[in-house]
């Protein structure tokens, strides 16, 4: 930490109580009870977690759906995307909201109780049919049922069930697969006949194949981990950037419909480029990744901590080229609600102007130490 101080200099001084809370208490860890419990309030007051303080419903659940349509025959079902169960469930998680305060616990009771879900589901015809096949595509990450089981993890249960267990190995066996095999063509089929829009590749529902969920179920998650496991999670990482390639595309085929695969690692993994923003799901990915305990095993974990090191050498800040065109599209500034589709962003009030930079420079600073605390337990 101490190559970081002008980085944790800067978030002390400029940040808002969601990057203080995180970095006192997860990097730092010099957090009093006194001070953690002021913060917590201060979080509390903030308008996001206002907005899904709104949306709780008299079951516990919140919002309407997860990832799920906001509108279905002209009626709106969602006023923001935050009332939507995985938008908010991605808040909570990124705020850090103590998984045993009531809007955590009593959320994750509801995805547990199967009669809550039929009912929260039953608002349209297709999350109710969406509901009842919950489970088809959990091999590959392409379920609800996968999607509620790694918003439980986010929010701090993954270890705490025996299901949530079960869909780790789930999520292990997806990594095992790819690192199996030496090119997609191996559990792909393709049917050139097929009168389809986009005539890809597919897999079927029941094939193992990690994706951005199962990444995240392993990343929130401990109970999986051993020196073997984490070891052939870098190993898998390292062979989808031997394999895949730039362009590959890749369909599911679920119940006999094909659907895009909820980011499948199909493609390249990049390391962190300053200069360089074309994922909606860049800096995220990467954390995640370092979340596993990998370490600089992985080539993506040891080529992104030299970047990020060089990109904050100056003066501590975390600063990225959002001026050339190509950046624009996928620019951390246009991050407004957490999402299945967006970076994460800590800060409040982007009108500030060094809130951007805030959420960027902790992104650095978490992801160097947790690549740097891999070292020292690996």
């Amino acid at each position: 930490m101490n190559t970081l101080s002008k980085s944790i200099d800067f978030l002390l001084e400029n940040a808002g109580p969601v990057i203080q809370y995180r970095l006192r208490k997860e990097i730092l860890h010099n957090l009093s009870a006194s001070e953690e419990e002021k913060l917590l309030a201060q979080i509390y007051e903030l308008p996001y977690y206002q907005l899904v303080k709104s949306y709780v419903k008299p079951d516990g659940y919140i919002g309407n759906g997860m990832h799920s349509l906001s509108n279905w025959r002209g009626q709106v079902y969602k006023e923001t995307p935050l009332q939507d169960g995985e938008h908010a469930a991605r808040l909570l998680s990124y705020y850090r909201v103590p998984k045993a305060h009531p809007i955590v616990a009593d959320f994750v009771a509801a995805m547990r109780d199967e009669d809550i879900l039929r009912e929260e589901f039953s608002y349209i015809s297709p999350e109710a049919a969406r509901f009842e096949n919950r489970f088809a595509g959990l091999n590959n990450g392409n379920s609800l049922m996968g999607l509620m089981y790694t918003m439980q993890a986010m929010l701090g249960y993954g270890d705490d069930y025996p299901d949530l267990k079960a869909f780790q190995q789930i999520c292990l066996k997806g990594f095992r697969r790819v690192l199996a095999i030496a090119s997609l063509d191996e559990i792909t089929k393709y049917d050139a006949n097929a009168k389809r829009k986009y005539n890809y590749p597919y897999i079927e529902e029941d094939e193992y194949f990690p994706d951005v969920y199962t990444l995240e179920m392993l990343a929130y998650t401990k109970s999986w981990r051993n020196e073997e496991t984490v070891v052939m999670m870098a190993d898998a990482l390292n062979h989808i950037n031997e394999i895949m390639k730039p362009d590959s595309n890749m369909h599911v085929r679920i119940g006999g419909k094909y659907y895009g695969p909820c980011f499948a690692l199909i493609r390249p993994l990049r390391a962190f480029d300053a200069d360089l923003i074309d994922s909606i799901l860049y800096r995220r990915v990467l954390s995640e990744i370092a979340m596993l305990g990998v370490g600089e095993r992985a080539a993506i974990i040891k080529k992104s901590v030299q970047t990020v090191r060089e990109a904050i050498d100056r003066d501590g800040i975390l600063r990225m080229n959002f001026d050339v065109p190509h950046n624009k599209r996928y620019s951390p500034k246009k991050i407004e609600y957490a999402g299945s589709y967006t970076d994460v962003r800590l800060e409040a009030d982007y009108k500030n102007k060094n809130a951007l930079l805030c959420d960027l420079t902790f992104w650095a600073v978490e992801f160097l130490y947790l690549a740097e605390a891999a070292e020292q337990t690996g």
